[in-house]
């Protein structure tokens, strides 16, 4: 575990000071922020990105009228590391987090890694701009008695899972309400269990309250309370990941023939369903009837205008599990087209894992309907809502660049660098991508073979054809560029790679 030193502190102290001198001049208030970050939610499993069998009319009306991403990037695979990049600026290999790993200090649910008392958040800098800070939904980055916590990482309000494990059911004993946890289910439902035999009932895995309906509740009452002053509201969403435990009167609206003979009894862990596809959709569904009240809330107050709401998702689909008809948790992302055509799932760095949906709506700057091809990724939203907030950026270095240009249609920006993951779990992963080039190199945590492959995704999104061989100049310049830059991060070591110039 890291110590934290006092140069957050002081830079947080500049950057109040800093605010407190452009206040005094008078100007336009400053723009909302809301920020609203899926769970597992693939690619292709929107309408506006070519869904066919699942409802999302309220996120496709988003599409429609702001700015669609084609080529946006998570940050890491899967959850943890994913929200360190996303709230910190920082790519895998400068971030503190680096893979999915428990804090171990010996609870049910212990929470995540925490991220360290140096680490500058977001939520810290645009707090220091005058912003009040809101988070609800599934933290990941450390639990309530360290300095992970969201209340000591820059939110004045937190509401929602602090441990993924929690998460893993709907139905939870608990949520933490900034640094407390709050009884939620008198009978609660674990995430896991198993059904060998006899009839499986949606019924038998539910409880008093649904935790999403609760986490929602809290979001909407902080823009009620914050209408008047400039807010930044993160809303980390828990669904469609897995358990299926979504409300029946959206598995109801799904096809019955979907499911005939395919009950899902909880082989490939999470728990059993009686109709997982239908199950499925109407998580992401009741996502989307989620995201619609947000935005309803924010009509109601006349917010609208002078709002910007980001759309996204944290990575990609689960994967395959032991019984190859369903994915993990009971879900077939092959039924859905969830990666939408391309390679990989959740736990990959191919485009499946890592490319995620993206839409951005703000009517005083995005031109409604427009779309992007330009890539992008998690570090780039620190730039780009410190700049929309006129937030002191902080004195480490940043790995994203500024978006705004691309949400406002103007010409785009160049990258200075190429966009890097170093991956700590699934066997450790790394990708690196510059113009269309992206190289991939696996299995660098153990004995496994390890060797570069490079694909041109102007070409090639779905990644079949490996052109390492014939480009080894291009590849031994990716991966120079990745060892002269990364960090070693002692808690996420990856022993084949720390300290090398050179894998050779």
């Amino acid at each position: 575990m890291k110590y934290p030193s006092r140069k957050k502190q002081a830079w947080l102290s500049m950057a109040l000071l800093a605010s407190l001198a452009v206040a005094a001049v008078a100007e336009p208030a400053k723009p909302n922020i809301v920020f609203i970050l899926a769970d597992d939610l693939g690619y292709g499993e929107l309408g506006c990105y070519g869904q066919e069998k699942i409802m999302t009319p309220n996120v496709d009306q988003l599409a429609k009228e702001g700015l669609k991403f084609n080529q946006h990037y998570t940050g890491a695979p899967v959850c943890a590391p994913a929200r360190c990049v996303l709230m910190t600026g920082k790519n895998l290999s400068h971030a503190e987090i680096r893979g999915n790993r428990d804090s171990g200090n010996g609870r049910k649910f212990p929470g995540q890694w925490p991220i360290t008392a140096d680490a500058v958040t977001i939520a810290e800098v645009l707090k220091a701009a005058g912003y009040r800070t809101g988070a609800f939904g599934k933290w990941g980055l450390g639990p309530s008695d360290t300095t992970g916590s969201p209340i000591k990482q820059g939110f004045d309000v937190f509401y929602g899972y602090n441990c993924q494990r929690n998460a893993h059911s709907y139905y939870p004993p608990f949520l933490d309400s900034n640094e407390k946890e709050v009884t939620i289910n008198e009978h609660p439902i674990p995430g896991h269990k198993k059904k060998p035999e006899g009839e499986v009932k949606a019924s038998d895995y539910t409880a008093e309250n649904y935790a999403p309906d609760l986490i929602l509740d809290h979001a909407l009452q902080f823009i009620d309370d914050n209408k008047d002053q400039p807010f930044f509201l993160y809303l980390p969403f828990v669904e469609p990941h897995v358990s299926i435990q979504s409300p029946q009167e959206w598995i109801d609206r799904y096809p019955k023939e979907w499911d005939e003979n395919r009950e899902y009894r909880g082989q490939n862990a999470y728990l059993p369903h009686p109709r997982p596809r239908a199950g499925y959709a109407a998580m992401i569904s009741d996502l989307d009837e989620h995201v619609g009240a947000v935005l309803q809330r924010l009509k109601q107050h006349g917010l609208e205008e002078n709002t910007i709401v980001i759309f996204t998702s944290d990575n990609g689909p689960t994967h395959g599990g032991r019984d190859e008809r369903f994915n993990i948790g009971g879900a077939d992302c092959e039924f859905f087209n969830s990666r939408g055509g391309l390679r990989g799932f959740k736990g990959s760095c191919y485009e499946g894992g890592i490319r995620i949906p993206c839409v951005v709506k703000w009517p005083a700057k995005v031109k409604a309907g427009s779309v992007t091809e330009m890539p992008s990724y998690f570090p780039d939203w620190f730039t780009t809502l410190a700049g929309i907030g006129g937030a002191e950026l902080p004195s480490t270095k940043l790995d994203g660049i500024d978006l705004m240009p691309v949400l406002a249609g103007r010409e785009l920006p160049k990258r200075p660098e190429p966009m890097v993951w170093d991956f700590h779990n699934y066997g450790g992963i790394v990708a690196v991508r510059e113009g269309p080039w992206k190289a991939v190199r696996r299995n660098l945590l153990n004995k496994k073979k390890s060797v570069w492959e490079l694909y041109n995704l102007e070409v090639d999104p779905k990644e079949t054809n490996d052109r390492a061989a014939a480009h080894p100049e291009l590849v031994k310049k990716l991966e120079r560029f990745w060892l002269k830059n990364r960090v070693v991060e002692p808690d996420f070591p990856i022993p084949a790679v720390d300290g090398k110039t050179s894998l050779d």
